[in-house]
C-alpha cells in the first residue's frame, strides 16, 4: 500500500475537490428529477410511519421514519424535499467511494472511475431517486469499511469506536448491516488483519454498535419480534427461489454489465495483490457476502452495499493499465458515462410515463426477481409511484356521497399499507379521516374508534367482503394503465354492518407479509 498524504495537504485537497464535482452533479441531476411521476409506494408508508414515531416497526428500523418526519418539517411535503437526504446520501457514497480508492493508493483516475462506477450503477441512482433506507445502507457500510482500512493503515484504533457507532446507527436503518459486520469480521479473522480484532478498542466499538442499537432490541422483544415474523412469512408467500446463475446476473444487472470487468478485477485485486496486503480482510469480505447471498437465495439488491469496495480496487486495475495505454483511462470513463445514460431512464424518472413500456422493449432488460408478484410493462419502482392520489380523490368523492351521519361513522379501510398511507397523506385536502389496515405495521396502530357500522373497503374483492358485512356495495374504482398488474383496477366498497365487533375483528386482520389477509383467507376456503 502507499502512504498515504495527510489530508490537508494540497493534492488531497484537489482530489476532494474533484470528488466533490462528480458528487455535486450527481446530487443535482437527481434533485432536478425529484419531483417527476409521484409519490412511491413506500415513501407513502414511511410518512405515515414518521407520525408515529417508534423505536421500531413490524419491517423496518426506525431510522426512516424520522428521515421522513424531518423531511417534511423542513422541506414540508414536497417530492423534492421527501427525497433530498437520498439523493445527498447517494452523491456522498460517489464521493466516499473515489476516497476509498485514494486510502487504498488510488491517484486522480482511479478515483475519477470509482467515483463515475458508482454514479451510473442503476442500483444506487434509483435508490438515491426516492425516500428509502437503501439509500442510506451503503454509506453505512462503506462508512465502517473506510475506518477500517484506515485502522488497517497505522491509525487509531480508537477508531474502532466510531465504526460501532455508525454500525450501530446502521442497524437502526437496515437489520442487513449485521449481516456486512460478520461478513467483515470473517474477512478480518481470514486475513494477517486478524489481529486488528483483538484488542480492547475493537470490543468497545463492538459494544457500542450493540449500545446504539439497543432501543431497537428493546421494542423488538417487546412486540414478540415482529421482524423475525415476517421475514418468515415472506419466505412463505412472496419467495420466489433464485438459482446461483440468476442471482450472478442480477448482480451484473444492478451495478451495470459496463463495470463487470471493473468490480471482477477488483476483487482479484484485493485477494492477490501485494498492494493491497494491508486490506485482504476486504477482498475476503466481499467473497464471503457474495457467496452467504447467493446461498440464502436474497433478493440481489441485497448485496449492492459492498460493491463500492471492489469498485475503488478494480479502479486501481484501470489506473494501472493507463499508464502504459492512456487510452484504457479515456475509453473506460467513456464506456461508464454512454452506459450509465442508457439505462439511466430504467432508474431515474426521465422519460414520459407513456414512452416507457417502448424504452423497456428496446432495451431488453429484464429484471431477476426473487418474488411472486407479477411484473408490469414498466419499471416496479415507477408503476408503483402512479394512481395513488386519483385513488384517493375517488374515495373522497365516495365519502363525500355519504350521509352526514354516515361521514360520522365511517371508517376508510385499505387493503394493504399502500392505500391505506396514499389515504393518510393525501387525505386532509379532501377532508377524509386517518385510515386503518391490517398490513404491516398498521396492524399495530391499531383500528381507530369506529364501530365497522359503516366501512369503506379500498382495494379489497368483494369476496374478501360479503361474509363479513350485512351488506356489500361497489361504489368506485379506479383504473391506471401503467400501475402495477395488481393495481391497475383497484375498487372502492361500502361494506355496512361489520358482523363481528370491529374490536374482536381486529385481529383477524394481521398482515405482516402475507398472501392475503387472515380473514379473507378464511373466506376462500
Amino acid at each position: 500500500m502507499h502512504a498515504q498524504p495527510s489530508s490537508g495537504d494540497a493534492g488531497a485537497r484537489r482530489d476532494a475537490a474533484v470528488l466533490g464535482l462528480i458528487a455535486a452533479a450527481d446530487l443535482a441531476l437527481h434533485v432536478a428529477l425529484a419531483g417527476r411521476y409521484g409519490y412511491w409506494i413506500d415513501e407513502l408508508y414511511f410518512i405515515a410511519c414518521g407520525e408515529h414515531l417508534d423505536w421500531g416497526y413490524v419491517d423496518h428500523p426506525p431510522l426512516i421514519a424520522v428521515v421522513a418526519a424531518l423531511s417534511r418539517a423542513l422541506f414540508g411535503d414536497s417530492l423534492r424535499g421527501i427525497r433530498l437526504a437520498s439523493a445527498v446520501t447517494g452523491a456522498a457514497l460517489v464521493f466516499l467511494t473515489g476516497w476509498i480508492a485514494r486510502a487504498l493508493g488510488g491517484k486522480r483516475t482511479a478515483q475519477v472511475t470509482a467515483a463515475l462506477a458508482v454514479a451510473i450503477a442503476p442500483i444506487y441512482a434509483g435508490f438515491a431517486a426516492v425516500l428509502t433506507m437503501n439509500a442510506y445502507e451503503p454509506l453505512f457500510w462503506m462508512g465502517c469499511a473506510y475506518l477500517v482500512i484506515r485502522i488497517a493503515q497505522g491509525a487509531a484504533p480508537q477508531l474502532w469506536v466510531v465504526v460501532g457507532v455508525l454500525a450501530g446507527i446502521g442497524v437502526l436503518n437496515k437489520h442487513s448491516m449485521v449481516f456486512f459486520a460478520v461478513a467483515l469480521l470473517a474477512g478480518l479473522l481470514l486475513s494477517p488483519q486478524r489481529r486488528l480484532v483483538w484488542n480492547r478498542w475493537a470490543a468497545f466499538g463492538a459494544l457500542t454498535a450493540v449500545f446504539v442499537a439497543l432501543p431497537h432490541l428493546g421494542w423488538q422483544e417487546a412486540h414478540g419480534w415482529p421482524t423475525i415474523e415476517l421475514l418468515a412469512n415472506a419466505r412463505r408467500y412472496q419467495h420466489q427461489p433464485v438459482t446461483p446463475l440468476e442471482f450472478v446476473l442480477g448482480q451484473i444487472q444492478i451495478v451495470h454489465p459496463v463495470t463487470l470487468p471493473l468490480w471482477v478485477a477488483g476483487a482479484v485485486f484485493l485477494l492477490t495483490d501485494r498492494r493491497a496486503a494491508r486490506v485482504r480482510f476486504l477482498g475476503w469480505t466481499f467473497v464471503i457476502a457474495f457467496v452467504a447471498f447467493m446461498a440464502m437465495q436474497a433478493k440481489t439488491y441485497y448485496l449492492a452495499p459492498i460493491y463500492p469496495i471492489v469498485f475503488a480496487a478494480g479502479a486501481i486495475v484501470v489506473e494501472d493499465l493507463a499508464r502504459r495505454r492512456r487510452w484504457v483511462a479515456w475509453t473506460t470513463i467513456a464506456l461508464l458515462l454512454i452506459g450509465g445514460a442508457i439505462t439511466a431512464p430504467y432508474v431515474l424518472p426521465i422519460l414520459p410515463v407513456p414512452a416507457l413500456p417502448t424504452y423497456m422493449q428496446m432495451l431488453g432488460m429484464k429484471e431477476v426477481r426473487a418474488e411472486t408478484r407479477r411484473m408490469g410493462n414498466v419499471p416496479q419502482i415507477f408503476a408503483d409511484m402512479l394512481g395513488w392520489e386519483e385513488l384517493v380523490a375517488e374515495v373522497a368523492r365516495v365519502y363525500a356521497g355519504l350521509l352526514p351521519e354516515d361521514r360520522a361513522r365511517a371508517i376508510i379501510w385499505g387493503s394493504f399499507y399502500g392505500p391505506a398511507a396514499a389515504v393518510d397523506y393525501f387525505g386532509p385536502r379532501y377532508g377524509l379521516p386517518k385510515a386503518i389496515s391490517g398490513h404491516q405495521n398498521y396492524y399495530l396502530w391499531g383500528p381507530g374508534n369506529g364501530d365497522g357500522r359503516l366501512i369503506i373497503a379500498v382495494d379489497f374483492a368483494e369476496t374478501d367482503l360479503t361474509p363479513w358485512c350485512d351488506r356489500v356495495e361497489l361504489v368506485g374504482q379506479v383504473n391506471c394503465e401503467f400501475c402495477m398488474p395488481d393495481r391497475r383496477l383497484q375498487q372502492i366498497y361500502l361494506c355496512r354492518g361489520l358482523k363481528v365487533p370491529l374490536r374482536d375483528f381486529w385481529p383477524q386482520t394481521k398482515c405482516w407479509t402475507c398472501d392475503r389477509p387472515p380473514f379473507t383467507r378464511a373466506t376462500a376456503r
